[in-house]
């Protein structure tokens, strides 16, 4: 009996996920059967999706080795590479000024430096607390995504900034006053708190989330908006902090890809590829640094 075959693109349409996905699983080999004409990809009809594997009772090499660097504070690896590739650009995404150099210069050094140009005092705090997040999510990547857990990030990276000191805008709390992104309504402030509770209840509910699970809470927590301000860094460290989880290779959104990855949030449901593709080549800029490292992924 002949065995039928079907493309890359139908079988990312099978199973829900996007081209450029189902081509890695290909030239992985993870997909049974499945081989090369020329340039194109056939693959059994009745091939099933891979699964992936969970990191629950087995941290990855990555997760391993940001906790050793951090508590031997050793310097040029990828811990250090981190810390400030990914606090420069999400800080950067949201309006910081400081530079890269200025940003590796607080970290390395826990001063500002000599410049001629003003300073944001804010963004000077807002970087250093970015910096105790990423210890924060490294140290309990592992534990389950709960209310606390994401008020704890919000209040970790708010604490000391100019916004503190407003009663109204509650700090390491659910936003009191309505806000917007992007000139689009966000949930009311009334509400926040039931939809957290169902957006997480869902989350939590997976006993195994995909790379697309991950992404779909990032675009439902970023929908939310639930804090006054800091919803984008927030959103992102826990996308980074969920990949160390569940064994998927994290990413940092660099200035380049920020109007992919705003395409992408917003046509989400519609064009999920935006998105997707988005961090998946993200997720590559991060394993090159893996490679240099010698980090297995």
């Amino acid at each position: 009996m002949n065995r039928e075959y079907i493309s890359v693109s139908q079988f990312a349409k099978k199973h829900g996920i996007s081209e450029r996905t189902a081509r890695n699983y290909c030239a992985n080999g993870k997909i049974e059967g499945a081989f090369l004409t020329g340039k194109t990809w056939n693959i059994p009809s009745d091939a099933a999706l891979p699964l992936r594997k969970s990191a629950k009772g087995k941290s990855s090499p990555l997760l391993i080795a940001l906790r050793e660097q951090k508590a031997t504070r050793l310097k040029g690896g990828i811990y250090h590479r981190t810390q400030i590739d990914l606090t420069y650009s999400s800080n950067h995404i949201e309006g910081s000024r400081l530079t890269h150099e200025q940003t590796r210069y607080i970290f390395e050094t826990n001063t500002i430096g000599i410049t001629e140009a003003a300073v944001n005092v804010n963004d000077v705090v807002e970087t250093v607390n970015h910096f105790r997040c990423i210890d924060y999510i490294i140290e309990h990547a592992e534990e389950k995504l709960t209310e606390n857990y994401i008020k704890q990030l919000h209040l970790m990276l708010k604490r000391g900034t100019s916004d503190d000191q407003k009663d109204w805008f509650a700090v390491g709390e659910y936003k009191r006053v309505p806000n917007e992104v992007g000139g689009r309504d966000t949930c009311l402030p009334q509400d926040v708190r039931q939809e957290m509770k169902s957006l997480l209840k869902g989350y939590n509910a997976l006993k195994s989330p995909t790379f697309d699970d991950i992404l779909d809470f990032h675009v439902r927590f970023e929908a939310i908006h639930p804090f006054q301000d800091g919803n984008g860094r927030v959103g992102r460290l826990l996308m980074f902090k969920e990949c160390l989880a569940h064994g998927y290779v994290p990413f940092i959104i660099t200035d380049e890809l920020k109007m992919f990855y705003y395409r992408g949030l917003r046509e989400w449901g519609h064009v999920n590829g935006y998105l997707v593709d988005t961090c998946l080549t993200a997720q590559d800029h991060y394993k090159t640094l893996l490679d240099y490292f010698k980090i297995k992924y």
